[in-house]
């Protein structure tokens, strides 16, 4: 089996790797699960192409300091480096545990530089980041995924332009440079002055969404796993109709097709393969304000598809208005049978996750496993997702005296060993090992406890499991969900990466028209999806024309056309980017 998980593995050729192009943030059952947070609470980021900065990192010729000898510093230097506090029940304390310890006395040894942690509240961390750059008390090593913060403080002269620093001293910081290489250094430099107010920190893994089956299901009533929206469709059909042999006496709480409120997110690879597979990125940047793709071309079919789906009783009737865990409940009790979600989603929180419970509550081969099955006009499967980058963004206030020592702590936890350390721990503390080498991961304890998912909150550049070989990673990736089948993992995590299209980076100055309206426009969105997924059939024209008219005048519009304009006037006639 474990030849086939990592063969599984190997298939996906942009997955978690030393070379690979998100998903959640659970923890998936052992203290290193789950990783690749997205911005949670943050504001969203700059619209993500890489054309502005070709060539590669090796191909910029840089200098070293004369400050250091051999690695370090003649006298010790201090920093101090912001760290989430994300307020964990029986979590460890974030600025002094196994792996602070492990930073501070590498840190010494290496740079003779001491690091002092600073912890800042993960869920209010853009007010708290800008109360402490107001008050000029902000850490030595700030970090955000709110770029609009950095770029307010920037205009008003309170943060270090990077670019001069990082050339001068780049072969002094070689893991950095390796690891996030020119995309992820220059993702944020300004094509209008070359100014670079923050570094990106790169996705180990950039998996979006999958749609899960119940196999179970499929197998009672004999039907294979589908490979396109028809069969799609007729499986649900199925589901609805012999709802008595599948679910017994509970019959009446069968969901074929389980879809939340955020529509936009839990239907977005139907929505996407209804769009034009040659889309060009001036469309996909020009319409492209809104992340759940409302005003793409393509998405009124697709919403009209799931409406008549609605009426054909193939989707949960209560998605608009049940309260936030309803729906896990559902899926843990065994009365779904298709959902939409990040990748790894029935696997994350251990004995809690969704295929644990469902084991437990239905049966040993009750599960959800992962299935390919939008197909666009081509037959293709197209999965938009981010580039590595787009993670947080690193940057130094102007209050850091110490801007050498703080890019050399940047470059020390870019280190591929020093990563891989601070998301395994110690062996028969926070893992174990398979016969073939790769990791388990195991619950640990005291200051062994990782506040984060695969310790993202230690390795700032690093999002998601990136060990010392891809053979490593992937099969370790497979075993970082236990109790779920690492095979059913492998098989989420290859579907992830078929036919992957990471998002550009356009580098488009701010769109004056967007400031303010992101939550405002936000909530229009999800009204438009939630009516008009659930109204009666005759009605939804007539919805969607007056609920889309809605939003475009009420600032919708005015995004689109300055974005036009701002395109135009970068690019002029050219619709694709390099």
């Amino acid at each position: 089996m474990k030849n086939r998980v990592l063969s599984l593995l190997l298939t996906g050729t942009m997955v978690v790797s030393l070379a690979a192009c998100d998903g959640g943030n659970g923890n998936g059952g052992g203290q290193a699960g789950g990783g690749n947070e997205g911005g949670g609470n943050a504001e969203p980021t700059q619209e993500v192409t890489q054309e502005t900065f070709t060539g590669t990192a090796d191909e910029i010729e840089g200098g070293s300091s004369s400050e250091l000898t051999d690695g370090k510093f003649a006298e010790t230097r201090h920093i101090t480096v912001e760290i989430y506090d994300r307020g964990n029940d029986g979590g460890s304390d974030p600025t002094n545990n196994m792996y602070t310890d492990y930073i501070k006395k590498g840190m010494l040894e290496d740079h003779n530089v001491e690091v002092e942690f600073v912890k800042v509240p993960r869920w209010t961390e853009t007010d708290e980041i800008n109360n402490l750059l107001a008050a000029g008390t902000a850490p030595d090593i700030c970090l955000t995924y709110s770029y609009p913060t950095i770029q307010t403080y920037a205009d008003m002269g309170g943060v270090i332009d990077l670019q001069d620093l990082v050339v001068d001293n780049k072969n002094d910081l070689p893991h950095l440079w390796d690891w996030l290489g020119q995309t992820n250094m220059y993702w944020d430099k300004s094509v209008q002055d070359g100014t670079l107010w923050a570094l990106e920190g790169k996705r180990a893994n950039n998996n979006r969404i999958v749609t899960f089956i119940r196999k179970d299901w499929l197998d009672t009533l004999g039907l294979e796993e589908p490979t396109t929206r028809e069969e799609f469709y007729n499986c649900m059909v199925a589901f609805r109709d012999n709802a008595d042999t599948l679910l017994g006496k509970d019959a009446k709480q069968m969901v074929p097709f389980s879809v939340s409120s955020d529509v936009g997110w839990r239907a977005a690879l139907l929505i996407e393969s209804f769009m034009d597979p040659d889309v060009t990125d001036k469309e996909l940047y020009t319409l492209g304000f809104d992340d759940r793709k409302l005003t793409q071309n393509g998405t009124k079919e697709a919403i009209q598809l799931l409406n008549q789906w609605y009426n054909e009783d193939l989707m949960w009737k209560d998605f608009a208005i049940a309260e936030s865990n309803t729906e896990d409940d559902m899926m843990k009790a065994g009365y779904v049978g298709a959902f939409m979600h990040n990748w790894d989603y029935p696997f994350r929180n251990g004995e809690d996750s969704i295929n644990a419970n469902l084991q437990r509550n239905v049966g040993p081969d009750a599960k959800f496993v992962a299935i390919d099955c939008w197909e666009n006009s081509k037959g293709e499967y197209v999965k938009y997702c981010d580039s590595t980058a787009g993670d947080r963004k690193i940057f130094f206030p102007t209050t850091n005296d110490e801007p050498l020592a703080s890019l050399l702590y940047l470059d020390w936890i870019s280190d591929p060993e020093h990563i891989e350390y601070l998301q395994v721990g110690d062996e028969g503390v926070t893992h174990e090992k398979t016969a073939d080498g790769a990791y388990t991961f195991m619950p640990a304890t005291g200051d062994a406890i990782m506040n984060s998912g695969q310790n993202i909150d230690m390795t700032i550049t690093c999002n998601g499991l990136h060990l010392s070989t891809d053979e490593l990673t992937l099969a370790s990736l497979a075993n970082n969900y236990p109790p779920c089948d690492p095979e059913d993992v492998a098989k989420a995590n290859e579907v992830a990466c078929n036919g992957k299209k990471p998002t550009k980076n356009a580098k488009i100055t701010s769109i004056e028209a967007e400031t303010g309206m992101g939550e405002a426009l936000n909530g229009k969105r999800d009204i438009i999806y939630d009516t008009c997924m659930s109204c009666k059939p005759e009605e939804f024209e007539a919805n969607w024309e007056e609920l889309m008219a809605d939003y475009l005048s009420s600032g919708g519009q005015d995004i689109i056309d300055e974005r036009t304009e701002k395109w135009e006037a970068q690019y002029g006639d050219k619709v694709n980017l390099d």
